[in-house]
């Protein structure tokens, strides 16, 4: 029976690109697109909506899992995470090689399918491992609160490292990218939805331990050391305007300053 080229309509969701997935192999369709609620471009293919089903998606990944494996399935919910284009077709046509190969599919690096999901997935990952130690939480009012921007949906990633970190911790770290926040408080977490997220005004002694903060990173400047390139291999420039030693009490980026220019990022 031939395939029908369709495209699809679905939530965003991880269940909702599951369940697009049990839809494909029940009605013999072939998703050729992947479209958002409120994507505003025009198909030239049969424009189907699928509603998330939790039971289908469960059904989908526990097949994931037998039929080509934990790494497969790993690859899968990891790639979903990133942010290649198109990743949702890239992610269906794994599937069907995954279905058909079995679990040697994932050690194929030579396979185009294969080498572009496990590089997004690297990509992923680096960033991830990146901001583990590029975060930088304010205390308000007893709360830790970071801010991130990153390529790719960290969150997930970073919630076992920083919950297992500061486990009688409340915390909220916010992903500015992709409008959600993890939320975290002794034995429970949730990455919720965060549309109009703000952090606040900040205290005095935030403002102080900020400023305390800003001196020893700039006092320990050695300007025969200077190496901007050396610098940004270290630490980034992207990531800089999340990080309390590049800015000022206002939230500005600070300029002219010695750890701006001179100084082997010591994170």
């Amino acid at each position: 029976m031939p395939w029908t080229q369709v495209s699809y309509q679905y939530d965003g969701s991880f269940a909702g690109f599951l369940t697009c997935v049990f839809e494909s192999y029940v009605n013999h369709e072939e998703p050729v697109e992947f479209r958002l609620p409120d994507d505003p471009c025009c198909s030239l293919y049969p424009l189907r909506a699928v509603a998330s089903d939790r039971d289908h998606a469960r059904r989908v990944y526990r097949s994931l899992s037998a039929k080509f494996g934990g790494a497969g399935q790993k690859l899968v919910a990891r790639g979903f995470l990133t942010c290649l284009p198109d990743r949702e077709l890239w992610l269906w046509r794994l599937i069907q090689k995954g279905y058909r190969q079995g679990a040697a599919v994932t050690r194929d690096l030579t396979d185009p399918v294969v080498d572009k999901v496990n590089k997004a997935v690297y990509h992923l990952e680096h960033e991830a491992h990146l901001y583990t130690g590029f975060v930088r939480f304010s205390d308000l009012e007893g709360v830790l609160v970071g801010e991130i921007e990153p390529k790719n949906r960290v969150l997930p990633l970073l919630r076992p490292h920083f919950c297992d970190r500061y486990p009688q911790e409340r915390f909220v770290l916010h992903d500015r990218t992709h409008r959600e926040a993890l939320v975290h408080q002794p034995g429970r977490w949730a990455i919720l939805p965060a549309q109009d997220f703000q952090m606040g005004p900040a205290g005095e002694t935030e403002l102080a331990y900020r400023r305390l903060w800003r001196s020893f990173y700039d006092t320990i400047a050695i300007e025969g050391r200077y190496n901007p390139k050396c610098r940004m291999t270290h630490m980034p420039k992207r990531y800089w305007g999340t990080m309390t030693e590049f800015q000022n009490d206002d939230g500005n980026a600070r300029q002219g300053l010695p750890s701006e220019t001179k100084t082997r990022p010591r994170p």
